[in-house]
């Protein structure tokens, strides 16, 4: 991957828990990359797996939002090259951390390049691909095809809302799995005008009145604590968070920032060993996911 400058940059090095690599970020008005590209976003990692097993199959580079959000970013693409996204749903919507991502994002020649978009999903995707095929078309981008992957339930800030039972979950992986690879060669086919997509049977009152009502009033941290006597202080709650809105030292007791930063993944609730840390009443008693849980058992 070439990365050109406008300006000469300034250099951070980053420590990446998560994926246990070190490495440096170059921050500057712009990147540029040149490449065949998967950009994703991913909290309790189920897009995770979806994008990395795509870029696998398809030799696209991974490039993940959270290592360059807030930056104004312009891709330039060779010929032939592919442009692929790939995210969770978020209340029937992209994550606000896409859109907003989206907008800062300057590809300078869209035209002409096959472009799809991946999203993953518990139940039903609604009207997201319509509202990010939107975004795409605002700064120039074309969107050739979309797909939805159902995996494991992980939303759990809704009195009604919990992961899936066991079983479910190796349920939907499996079906997850086969849908993966026959996405997969449409994608490298290049195959235009698909929507295989899970709506939903109510998809506007979904995206759009209770989209709008949770991207307003649940997306928020202010609910998240911690139960002392439960927390063992590991601060494994902050490696998760996918926005770094988790302050945390050795010995310490985590503190959320409460500065608009959170994106109510609940990677950092599906994380804590101990079931220490819930959302105000909500999470009581319900269970814990993030996607190689119960992999590591």
């Amino acid at each position: 991957m070439t990365i050109l400058f406008k300006t000469t940059p300034k250099t951070i090095t980053k420590h990446n828990k998560k994926k246990k690599l070190r490495f440096s970020f170059c921050f500057a008005p712009a990147l540029h990359y040149l490449c065949d590209m998967i950009i994703y976003f991913s909290g309790t990692g189920n897009t995770r797996w979806a994008a990395t097993t795509l870029s696998e199959k398809t030799g696209e580079k991974l490039i993940d939002i959270t290592d360059i959000a807030g930056t104004d970013v312009s891709y330039k693409l060779e010929e032939g090259e592919r442009l692929g996204f790939c995210f969770p749903v978020h209340g029937w919507r992209p994550p606000l951390i896409v859109r907003n991502f989206i907008r800062r994002l300057s590809i300078i020649n869209a035209e002409g390049h096959y472009c799809y978009v991946l999203c993953t999903t518990g139940d039903n995707v609604g009207e997201a691909v319509d509202i990010f095929e939107r975004d795409l078309k605002r700064i120039g981008v074309h969107l050739d095809s979309a797909f939805s992957l159902i995996m494991p339930e992980s939303y759990v800030g809704l009195p009604f809302m919990d992961v899936d039972t066991r079983d479910k979950e190796k349920q939907k992986k499996e079906k997850a799995t086969e849908d993966l690879e026959r996405f997969t060669d449409m994608i490298m086919k290049r195959q235009t005008g698909v929507k295989d997509l899970v709506i939903g049977r109510w998809p506007k009152i979904n995206s759009r009145l209770i989209g709008s009502f949770f991207v307003k009033h649940l997306i928020t941290d202010k609910p998240f604590h911690v139960t002392e006597d439960l927390c063992i202080r590991c601060g494994k709650c902050a490696e998760a968070c996918p926005v770094n809105d988790i302050i945390w030292s050795k010995g310490s007791m985590p503190k959320w920032k409460h500065n608009g930063s959170c994106l109510s993944c609940f990677a950092c609730y599906h994380h804590c060993p101990k079931h220490a840390i819930e959302y105000g009443g909500r999470t009581k008693n319900k269970g814990q996911y993030f996607f190689e849980k119960n992999e590591r058992r």
